[in-house]
């Protein structure tokens, strides 16, 4: 195994998603492919799309050349339109088409993943024709592929994977977006701290403290005395960080205690996925 020691678990993880994505699909029938799902204006076909689509570019497939009809209401932004692209242009593909796709793009990526002898830092095509580094595109396929993987469960009804190898890329993902989520989005005071308790299949407690700046750090240390605290469950965090549900239809899963409009203003600006 040629790959880099810390590659390996975000092609762990990938694969572990990748595989349960293509056994869930593999036997739905043609109607169960429109199910909308959690993730916005996209059905299961379109979220499956989705993820052969950024596969495609990790292989360096040229991006489809086609023009995006214009009543595609839940596109909005440059980046939406960059995503879309790969998931209109499938949009009429039958269900053997896509699970045959599918299949050849796994087994094509997984003999990427074997001969893959890049050093971690090299720079590689990210969306919208941006520069990023191995590492940071290895690991951004974990996360998205994981999370659409909970899409898919969402909508077919068949829950599971939530403490898989995934998860905890995820996990990390999210904490790192906090620091704005608490201090520049919602406007924290100086000079605080406020606690997320998450329990359930993923379990942590994490403190966001601002300093006297405005900057916003997580650390592993409890607050005492903190401004706000947030008691939830892993996958309403999931949900709401990753803009699926909203605040208000999740309250009765989020606990709040300490200062309710900084805890509110938290809950509103809590998404980080575009």
């Amino acid at each position: 195994m040629s790959l880099h020691p810390t590659l390996q678990p975000y092609a762990d993880a990938w694969t572990h998603s990748i595989e349960a994505i293509s056994e869930m699909v593999q036997e739905l029938v043609e109607g169960e492919w429109n199910r909308r799902t959690p993730c916005p204006g996209w059905s299961v076909r379109d979220i499956v799309s989705h993820v052969i689509g950024l596969d495609c570019e990790m292989l360096g497939d040229p991006r489809p050349i086609h023009s995006l009809p214009r009543d595609l209401f839940h596109v909005t932004t440059d980046h939406q339109r960059y995503m879309e692209m790969q998931v209109d242009v499938r949009r009429h593909h039958t269900a053997p088409e896509m699970t045959a796709e599918l299949e050849y793009t796994v087994i094509r990526r997984n003999r990427q993943l074997r001969n893959e002898s890049r050093d971690p830092a090299t720079l590689v095509r990210g969306p919208l024709g941006t520069e990023i580094t191995l590492e940071q595109a290895y690991r951004t396929r974990a996360f998205d592929v994981w999370v659409h993987e909970q899409d898919l469960r969402t909508a077919l009804g068949r829950p599971g994977n939530l403490d898989s190898p995934g998860a905890y890329v995820t996990r990390d993902v999210l904490l790192e977006a906090l620091p704005k989520v608490v201090a520049h989005d919602a406007d924290a005071p100086r000079s605080s701290a406020i606690v997320f308790d998450v329990h359930g299949p993923v379990e942590f407690l994490r403190t966001v403290r601002v300093d006297i700046q405005g900057r916003g750090t997580v650390e592993t240390a409890p607050a005492l005395g903190p401004a706000a605290t947030l008691t939830l469950d892993w996958e309403t965090y999931v949900r709401l960080a990753c803009g699926r549900v909203t605040p208000e239809a999740v309250a009765d899963r989020v606990k709040t205690e300490g200062d309710q409009d900084l805890a509110a203003a938290i809950l509103r600006n809590f998404a980080v996925t575009q």
